[in-house]
């Protein structure tokens, strides 16, 4: 089959070469059109249910909201873990689902889940789903900013304007803001002035929400024109608040919001803010990209967007830069772009120096530019991204790609240089039929050392997990350019080979680079071949070696990929407010400015508005952004950086954490840990857990290479607890409805409608002022109504209490605006006073005590913010490694909390974060292999068609590992899952170069055995043995030293490559050199030994015989 597709390519050469240029034309669409991004998407195929409930504490959203919606998303099919988070007014939970389910079929079955899950929440509170971004979505940060104006108006114009624009943007989920205030007008009611005027709340409520409406009184028809009818009443301004009219008084005065309260343009509750350079708050926006874009052409679309927009921001406000990945995008690809060019020079310079013949080098390296465009045409059609792993698979495959032109283009060489020194000249016809069947020659043995190549990459496609993410780009690219290569070796190289094998011909024996090898090389295989146990000796001693460096050497599960910026993640105690952290947060930034590496900070405390970001006030997250490396102190890396930074900012009762900002991001929402290591303890007693994680802390500080240990206080929030006292409200009639309404409306605040200002809306927020609900002497003191002479009515007071308006259909202003921030629906009632209520204006009917007297107040601690998984309760040990590997740290935690923690009935522990992934990606690996060397065996088999062949053979592959652990070990490297894929690869290389060692020497016995066989020589004896040993070694040293020689020269380049990305792939390549070069020795050295052993065994049983594949590459018969 192959050789006819050889021979009709060669016959049809017009049509080759117009297909060819057809693909390199859909090629370089493919690499125009892929999408790029700096790493593969690591973040887990999850939905987020995002639901707000303000004002509420995190233990009632967590027994309201959160558990109901998490019990009832259990057992959705293919869901890997429910992960959920309560904080203050908000709840999320992070529905996990296996990798291989469509991320909109996921949001769909939890939609239809939410249905039912509906019913069981409390009125008012609806669940959303986040935004189809996923964990790496947070592609672009920015601040807004300008001289003279206030936060305010700065969020103002992000929330109303900005954010609007860019969400438009084709590939945008989301646009978070972050920082400054959100406008609110503020009704501050003064509880003594409402006594003074026999007023309640409920009647300032109703006031203001019955003075901002707007109705219609459809059309009118005057002098053939129709006009609108609208009665106006929006509330427009500060003033309108002011003088809007609660009751009037029995002499006819009316009573206007102002004598009783202030009325003010301040700010929301706020839960986050954003800091710049320790020098002020500053507002901001965070661009989410939508899950499967291109995060290259997003970025590019969103700072098109904004040069668009920019006109229209007011005078001295602008849109500034602050995190920009596709500045790591580009210095990613850069650094294998050059790579990758760098890979094709240096593999051009090692064919030239062996061939001397300059069309041979052009027909072998064509190969490369095609199969690398045949490449991304697979990238193109499977929605591969171009990232540094999809682009290092193919920078992998550079040297290996030519490995077959080599073998199939130096053959040609070699008989048509041996066809012109027996003839002198040769007619074009005879170049093109010794051309056509060299190419014929070794073709099956091309194609089936490309499929062990590709076999033994089984292992890398099936990795899960992170691990699978990261590693199947390589694997496919790889793959793709050896199927790209494997193509061309059998239709264009053809072509080529017939079109330009012309010119001057040395025999190998006349080529000065090849006879410099073999005269090196000669005396060597004689020498071995006559001492073969000291041979096989030095071997097994060699291999041996291996073991105590395996031993010794740590293991991690990724080497950390450097992003060219530092997230530093420190913690404060939880019950911090928000002034205090940004107090912090400032003193932060400065300190981190100056350091002269240091090019911009950008300090986040608490949450962005998106439910793809749940983190605390508590934790802070700071970008820090360096200079290029050119202007930093000379010596100076990223580690002394962090380490320095460290060492200025130990501040009390802040715990550091270090770390980048793309990879925090994965783990965060992947796995709920934010560090390398997480220590997970469940169980039903948040008191328990926290005792429990506390110790753990305790004790894991001791580990040595455990850095940054921290464990969640998830106790230490202050509550307040108003606890009703039962008896004395039954005493007085009151119901414990209008006390928790009092509690909720006038010491929480009540959002009592909008503010339309052109197209912003602010909200009006009514409740007591500051002075008279700051502190607990004052709260105790708060009047409640309560009735002197009536029993508790079954009407609800709430409506009197907090403010009714008549159920008509009006255009009111006080409907929610679907935001937290903004202005929250007013429940409906009847709106009636009678004597019978308690909340009743009439002064004979109501007194007032104060709250002391219904109800205890007391300063408690308890849950800042309340994590579960899979419905149980959780705390976290968070702990880093540093000085020391993974492997190491996590033998040492594990036996000290197995000694020192011992957990009550009811508890359990588990380990998760990154060592989670290196765990499941080791089982992985120790499963599959033994398969993967079983399949390559049989491959083996089937191409060599003798098992013992097959077994000399696949004993490169250990001698392989001696090299590649050498280099591991002199460079310093842990285990991972990077050096575990590069030994991967090279297991395959390794068995195709054993593979073209054993052709090369039957090649040269057969030869023997056919001449005894027609009668030509007599009896093969030992020494014909080994003579055709030394002749398959020695006269066929060329091919086999330049596969070795460009598979290796090709990955060179990596080894010496700086930019962005080289510190993933540099663990991954130097096994593929180090393991190369052994088995390359091996091949060269043992192989002809352990075949000489074979053949004179079979000689002296009397079975020497033709070998069964002979024919691959015998000399043109």
């Amino acid at each position: 089959m192959i050789e006819k597709i050889i021979d009709w390519s060669a016959n049809n050469r017009f049509i080759v070469i117009l297909i060819y240029l057809i693909v390199i034309g859909f090629g370089i669409y493919s690499v125009v059109n892929l999408p790029v991004d700096a790493i593969p998407d690591l973040s887990e195929n999850q939905v987020i249910v995002f639901t707000e409930w303000m004002g509420r504490s995190p233990q009632i959203i967590e027994d309201q909201v959160t558990y109901p919606i998490v019990s009832g998303l259990q057992g959705l099919p293919h869901v890997k873990a429910v992960r959920a988070t309560s904080m203050f007014g908000m709840s999320f939970v992070f529905v996990v689902f296996e990798d291989d389910v469509d991320t909109y079929f996921a949001r769909t079955r939890v939609l239809e889940r939410m249905n039912t899950v509906q019913a069981q929440l409390p009125s008012g509170v609806v669940p959303s789903l986040g935004p189809d971004g996923s964990g790496v979505g947070h592609v672009y940060w920015y601040t807004v900013e300008g001289k003279g104006y206030d936060l305010g108006t700065l969020r103002a114009v992000q929330d109303w304007y900005i954010r609007y624009k860019l969400s438009s943007v084709d590939g945008v989920a989301e646009v978070a803001s972050i920082g400054g205030f959100v406008k609110q007008y503020q009704v501050d009611v003064n509880p003594n002035d409402l006594r003074a005027h026999n007023l309640l709340v409920s009647d300032v409520v109703n006031a203001v929400q019955r003075s901002n409406n707007e109705v219609g009184g459809k059309i009118l028809e005057i002098s053939d024109a129709e006009y609108f009818v609208r009665g106006q009443g929006y509330i427009q301004s500060k003033d309108d608040i002011e003088n809007t009219v609660i009751k009037t008084s029995a002499n006819g005065i009316p009573i206007l919001i102002k004598n009783v309260a202030t009325v003010a343009l301040g700010g929301d509750i706020r839960r986050g803010a954003l800091e710049k350079n320790g020098e002020g708050e500053v507002v901001g926006g965070i661009i989410v990209m939508r899950t499967g874009e291109n995060a290259q052409n997003v970025i590019e679309r969103v700072k098109e967007k904004i040069k668009e927009i920019s006109p229209g921001l007011p005078p001295g406000v602008e849109i500034i830069s602050s995190y920009d990945r596709s500045t790591l995008i580009a210095e990613a690809i850069g650094t294998l772009d050059r790579a990758l060019i760098e890979a094709a020079i240096t593999v051009s310079i090692m064919v030239a120096i062996f061939l001397l013949h300059w069309r041979s080098i052009v027909r072998i390296l064509i190969e490369i530019p095609i199969a690398v465009l045949i490449s991304f045409i697979f990238m193109y059609m499977f929605d591969i991204t171009s990232n540094i792993m999809s682009l290092g698979g193919i920078i992998l495959a550079i040297g290996v790609i030519v490995d077959s032109s080599i073998v199939l283009v130096e053959n040609a060489y070699r008989n048509i240089a041996k066809a012109i020194e027996e003839k002198g000249h040769l007619s074009n016809e005879e170049y093109k039929k010794i051309s056509i069947d060299s190419a014929k020659q070794v073709g099956r043995a091309i194609f089936f050392s490309e499929l062990i190549i590709l076999v033994s990459f089984i292992p890398v496609f099936l990795l899960t997990g992170q691990e699978g993410k990261m590693f199947k780009p390589l694997a496919f690219t790889k793959s793709f350019t050896m199927i790209g290569a494997a193509i061309v070796v059998i239709s264009l190289i053809p072509v080529l080979m017939t079109m330009l094998m012309r010119g001057k011909f040395r025999p190998e024996e006349k080529n000065p680079s090849t006879r410099f090898f073999i005269k090196i090389y000669e005396p060597v295989i004689h020498w071995v071949l006559k001492h073969r146990k000291t041979t096989i000796a030095i071997n097994v001693i060699a291999l041996l070696i291996t073991v105590p460096m395996i031993l010794n050497t740590g293991s991690e599960f990724m080497p950390p990929l450097d992003e060219g910026s530092i997230l530093y993640m420190p913690v404060t105690l939880p019950g911090a407010s928000i002034t205090e952290v940004n107090r912090i947060l400032k003193e932060q930034d400065k300190i981190i400015k100056s350091v002269p590496e240091v090019h911009h900070v950008l300090g986040k405390t608490g949450r962005a508005e998106t439910p793809t970001d749940n983190a605390p006030l508590s934790m802070i997250e700071t970008i820090i952004m360096l200079k290029p490396k050119n202007e930093w102190r000379p010596g100076i890396t990223k580690q002394d950086i962090v380490a320095e930074l460290d060492a200025k900012l130990q501040i009390p009762g802040v715990r550091n954490g270090w770390t980048q900002p793309i990879i925090n991001r994965i783990n965060m929402l992947s796995t709920g840990v934010r560090t390398d290591i997480g220590f997970k303890i469940f169980g039903p007693d948040l008191d328990t857990l926290e005792a429990y994680a506390i110790k753990a802390e305790n004790l894991l500080r001791k580990v040595n290479g455990a850095a940054d240990v921290v464990a969640e206080r998830v106790q230490n929030g202050y509550y307040l607890d108003i606890n009703i006292k039962r008896g004395l409200a039954a005493r007085y009639g009151v119901n414990i409805s209008d006390l928790q309404d009092i509690i909720e409306t006038a010491i929480g605040g009540q959002n009592l409608g909008i503010v339309l200002d052109g197209r912003m809306r602010f909200p009006i927020r009514m409740r007591y002022q500051k002075d008279y609900r700051d502190n607990i002497e004052e709260l105790k003191s708060l009047f409640v109504p309560v009735a002197l002479s009536n029993p508790m009515t079954a009407q609800s007071s709430f409506g009197s209490m907090s403010g009714g308006v008549n159920k008509r259909n009006t255009g009111g202003m006080s409907s929610s605006m679907g935001n937290s921030n903004q202005a929250g629906i007013i429940p409906q009632a009847s709106y009636s006073q009678n004597d019978f209520s308690l909340t009743s204006t009439n002064q004979n009917a109501v007194t007032y005590l104060p709250l002391a007297e219904l109800a205890d107040i007391n300063l408690v601690t308890g849950p800042p913010m309340i994590s579960s998984e899979n419905g149980m309760l959780r705390s976290i040990v968070f702990m880093n490694t540093r000085g020391r590997d993974m492997g190491s740290v996590m033998v040492d935690a594990k036996d000290v909390i197995a000694e020192g923690l011992k957990l009550p009935a009811g508890y359990s522990y588990t380990w998760s974060g990154q060592y989670e992934s290196k765990v499941r990606a080791q089982q992985t690996m120790q499963m599959i292999m033994p398969v993967v060397f079983l399949i390559i065996f049989v491959l083996l088999y089937f191409t060599l068609k003798d098992y013992l062949e097959a077994g000399v053979v696949m004993l490169s592959v250990p001698f392989a590992l001696i090299g590649g652990m050498y280099m591991v070990y002199i460079l310093g490297y842990n285990f991972s899952v990077a050096v575990w894929v590069g030994f991967i690869a090279l297991y395959g290389v390794a068995v195709e170069t054993g593979v073209v060692m054993v052709v090369y020497l039957h090649e040269a016995l057969d030869k023997r055995i056919r001449a005894f066989h027609k009668g030509e020589r007599g009896h093969i004896t030992n020494k014909d043995i080994y003579e055709a040993t030394v002749e398959g070694s020695v006269l066929r040293l060329r091919p086999k030293l330049m596969t070795v020689g460009t598979s290796m020269v090709g990955l060179i380049p990596i080894m010496w490559a700086t930019g962005t990305g080289s510190d993933v792939m540099k663990p991954l390549t130097a096994p593929l050199i180090g393991g190369l070069i052994t088995s390359a020795i091996h091949v060269l050295v043992v192989t002809p030994i352990l075949f000489a052993i074979m053949k004179e065994r079979a000689l002296k049983k009397g079975k020497l015989e033709v070998s069964k594949m002979a024919d691959w590459m015998k000399e043109g018969e």
